[in-house]
């Protein structure tokens, strides 16, 4: 298998080959893409959390420099300039040799105040490619992020090079890590907030370098799909657990979800008859297809699982029509996965960015897109006992559809949800968090 070190050439070469056409199309001379700024709290000296800009990490795993510069043009070789200031405050972070140094001529800003030194000059026909508009601004640049030019960068981010994909099966190596300690955790009685901490530790990440807020659910909060409250206090009696949980490696994120039940039940056979479903829904993955199609077959699927366990009693045709199935399954089928974990792209017919409009009825589906080799997808369907979504059900015209004692009877439980990432090829569907034997 190639190292990282070995697919990096062809990755710089690719995004050379992008930056060029996008440039030559838009009648520019180059992008100045900027890192990021940290941002102070409001009233505060101290700054949150610093995140990168996507287009900035795009080219070279630099994912925690604030005030770096990236100037590429899609000939010349790219110059970073790298912030590596003098201060006893912070630990000023080196620039130490790696693989990816000899593809970028590297300037050292010491202040940062002082990058205008080491950009053009003439900044009419460079384009800056970052979140501090006042910042460009200052510094002349007229186009700030154009859209045709921000939409072609996009739209070809949903074709990840050999590169990029052998970062994924890294993040989810780093992820099933830490899914694996928190299963641990879960089986041996732990609260939300201690389950947590064996996923930090097992993942040797902190809060701030996940990519996103973890999810750890216990019981009747798994029904709450962004549930990040983290419980302190043990429950008395575990029933089940959902971890929604990813891992970055190089800027590349995992975003892996998985539930239990403590015991042998009924809720287990309903995890067990969901995995299949979702199994089901990665085989779907195919080349040319929709993936709005994938997610409406994965939901009329979802439909027979509630008449399987007797939580409906209408005829599958009339659940699907009344909708009634979206009680249960409220949210998408799953999205794109790359250098964010909601990559970007999702919705283009075109690297114009013509949008792809999702179905009325599907209005959380966030990615309309249809499936090609080299995109990288999480399938993620669920079903859940959301005490909200079932209160309006039971006070709607519907509401004799559904066996209530079966449903109620699910509500201590919460959830159910369970996620993959998968690499479509054109020959088959590379499913990283499977292969790493996360079942």
């Amino acid at each position: 298998m190639k190292t990282l070190a070995n697919h990096y050439p062809a990755h710089v070469a690719e995004l050379q080959k992008r930056t060029k056409s996008v440039l030559t199309r838009e009648n520019l001379d180059g992008l100045v893409i900027h890192s990021g700024q940290e941002i102070k709290a409001f009233l505060d000296d101290n700054s949150y959390p610093f995140r990168v800009n996507p287009h900035f990490k795009a080219w070279l795993p630099l994912v925690d420099i604030a005030n770096c510069w990236l100037l590429v043009n899609g000939t010349d070789k790219p110059t970073l300039i790298y912030y590596q200031p003098v201060d006893f405050w912070h630990k000023v972070i080196a620039l130490t040799d790696d693989y990816w140094h000899e593809f970028f001529d590297i300037k050292i800003l010491a202040k940062a105040s002082e990058v205008d030194k080491l950009l053009p000059y003439d900044k009419k026909a460079f384009a800056y490619i970052g979140a501090h508009i006042e910042v460009a601004k200052a510094l002349g640049f007229e186009h700030i992020n154009p859209e045709p030019l921000i939409n072609f960068l996009h739209f070809h981010r949903a074709y990840k090079t050999p590169y990029e994909q052998e970062c994924l099966r890294r993040s989810n190596a780093i992820a099933v890590k830490g899914h694996q300690a928190a299963k641990a955790a879960f089986f041996a009685g732990a609260s939300e907030y201690d389950i947590q901490h064996a996923y930090l530790k097992a993942t040797q990440h902190v809060e701030s370098e996940t990519p996103y807020g973890n999810i750890v659910a216990l019981n009747e909060n798994t029904s709450i799909l962004h549930y990040t409250a983290l419980n302190r206090d043990v429950p008395q009696a575990h029933r089940s657990f959902l971890l929604d949980a990813g891992a970055n490696y190089h800027g590349y994120a995992a975003d892996i979800t998985r539930t239990y039940s403590f015991k042998r039940d009924r809720f287990a056979e309903l995890i067990a008859r969901m995995d299949t479903l979702m199994l089901n829904a990665v085989d779907g993955l195919k080349p040319g297809l929709s993936y709005v199609d994938l997610h409406i077959a994965t939901y009329r699927e979802i439909g027979k699982v509630l008449q399987e366990f007797n939580f409906i009693n209408v005829d599958l045709d009339v659940a699907v029509e009344s909708g009634i199935i979206s009680t249960f399954f409220p949210h998408g089928l799953g999205h794109h996965l790359g250098l964010q974990v909601h990559d970007v792209g999702g919705f283009m017919a075109d690297e114009r960015g013509t949008h792809v409009n999702t179905p009325e009825q599907h209005p959380f589906l966030r990615t309309s897109r249809v499936i090609e080799s080299n995109q990288v997808f999480t399938i993620e369907p669920g079903l859940y006992f959301i005490d909200s979504l079932l209160a309006d059900l039971k006070a709607s015209a519907h509401g004799k559809m559904v066996n209530w004692p079966e449903v109620d009877a699910m509500r201590p439980f919460g959830g159910i949800r369970i996620e993959d990432n998968i690499i479509v090829h054109q020959s088959h569907n590379e499913n990283m968090t499977r292969d790493l034997e996360l079942n």
